[in-house]
């Protein structure tokens, strides 16, 4: 199952990018043999500032046709490690070829695409700057495929 992460802005070098970088290349080592990934991270600006509808259809045209779409969204869903990672292997097992986890810009995601998206997770109640949460969850793409393999990286 490919991983397609859908953000706006572009994330420039420094810590955020090195994080990013390192936890996506862990979770495509451990998920390979899970068929999880490979993972790709899709970069959209809106250069000429039409706002959260605008931001909405750059998204939807970095969504690859037919992808399952998970928006990440202070109103999503609140769940576990554990959870998130039964989730995945869910979507794998379900026969899911993409999923695109989509990030909006500093306003977040625009209503229509919202309602549009097959599932909505969320980081918890507080709000996370968008550059913050690709970390955020390439971390956690990683923890999961470490939680389906039986590795150590996981601990309760």
């Amino acid at each position: 199952m490919r991983i397609q992460i859908c953000a706006m802005g572009r994330l420039r070098q420094g810590p955020e990018r090195d994080l990013y970088d390192d936890y996506l290349t862990r979770f495509e080592r451990t998920g390979r043999a899970l068929a999880l990934g490979p993972a790709q991270l899709i970069e959209v600006e809106d250069k000429k500032g039409g706002g959260m509808a605008a931001e909405a259809a750059l998204l939807r045209r970095a969504v690859p046709l037919g992808a399952l779409i998970c928006t990440l969204d202070e109103r999503g869903r609140v769940m576990s490690s554990p959870q998130f990672a039964d989730l995945l292997a869910g979507w794998r097992d379900q026969g899911r070829q993409d999923v695109a986890f989509v990030i909006g810009g500093a306003d977040g995601i625009d209503p229509a695409l919202r309602a549009d998206a097959d599932a909505s997770l969320s980081f918890g109640a507080m709000v996370w700057p968008h550059m913050l949460v690709r970390v955020m969850l390439a971390e956690q793409l990683y923890r999961a495929a470490s939680i389906l393999s039986g590795g150590p990286y996981h601990r309760v």
